[in-house]
């Protein structure tokens, strides 16, 4: 018996690990399926001349000049600032929603980049992110590009293949006037408030993360399972009364997870922060920050 019992482990063993690598090659099929199409998606809305922002225009009645008005009081300032302070090529730029503006300490926080930048527009999506790549991030000419948006985009209705898409054709807009510099998408946050849209902001996750790694320079941050608690459910100690937008603890924990991207990239990977306009992070070294 004990020696029947010696021969058939090693062949229970060989069943379970086969089963394991059947498990991940499905996983990384199903992943590299919804890549293929999420880019396909967007490729072929953008070879048609329908972009996301079109889709948001035609959902809420919008029209692209009144989306221009929208937020010209919040590109106003940034002339301003940039006027105040030319932006310095090479750094690391934050954009995207309320998420990146209310962000007081960022600046602080990521101290030993040698320049920060931060340029959020509160209630923006991503469809407006990538409209306005141009007046976002162009002009910054960073090393690196840090984008938070999304979330608006599903409360206002839209699918997770449509701010999928928004994200390809944002990725598209910058990549052709700025081929080297890197992007790093941080995953839609769950918040209490909007708990109703958790599935579809795990979908729009999901397309998102599987469509970034089928680029080279281009990173998925995974800021949401950090935020959910045992059950799955978004973690209120994170969040400011309005159960939406982020409190000390909540940018806290966002600031590791950048940070350990920022300084410990996957194995294989290089640096985020990598391109020779940015030196070497020195811990300790002040940022220069572009207010």
């Amino acid at each position: 018996m004990h020696k029947l019992k010696h021969r058939f482990k090693p062949r229970a063993k060989h069943r379970v690990h086969h089963h394991q690598q059947a498990r991940r090659r499905a996983r990384n099929a199903l992943l590299t399926t919804a890549a293929i199409c999420c880019a396909a998606f967007g490729l072929a809305r953008a070879e048609a001349g329908v972009a996301p922002h079109a889709v948001d225009a035609k959902r809420s009645g919008e029209s692209r000049e009144a989306r221009l008005a929208r937020w010209q009081e919040s590109f106003d300032a940034f002339a301003a600032a940039d006027r105040a302070h030319p932006p310095v090529a090479g750094g690391v730029l934050f954009v995207g929603s309320s998420s990146i503006r209310l962000w007081d300490s960022l600046e602080s926080d990521f101290q030993s980049l040698p320049v920060v930048t931060k340029r959020g527009f509160g209630g923006s999506r991503l469809s407006d992110c990538s409209e306005q790549v141009a007046r976002l991030v162009l002009p910054y000419r960073p090393s690196v590009v840090i984008v938070y948006a999304g979330d608006n985009d599903l409360a206002e209705g839209a699918t997770p293949q449509e701010v999928a898409a928004s994200f390809v054709n944002f990725v598209a807009a910058v990549r052709k006037e700025l081929p080297d510099t890197r992007i790093a998408y941080l995953s839609i946050k769950p918040s209490p408030l909007r708990a109703a849209l958790i599935e579809r902001i795990r979908q729009t996750n999901a397309l998102i993360e599987a469509y970034s790694a089928t680029l080279p320079n281009l990173d998925y941050i995974d800021i949401y399972s950090k935020m959910i608690d045992a059950d799955g459910r978004p973690r209120a100690e994170l969040f400011r009364p309005d159960m939406l937008h982020l409190n000390r603890s909540g940018y806290s924990l966002w600031r590791t997870e950048i940070a350990s991207h920022l300084r410990e990239p996957a194995a294989g990977a290089s640096n985020l922060v990598n391109a020779p306009a940015v030196p070497t992070l020195a811990v300790g070294a002040a940022p220069r920050a572009a207010h």
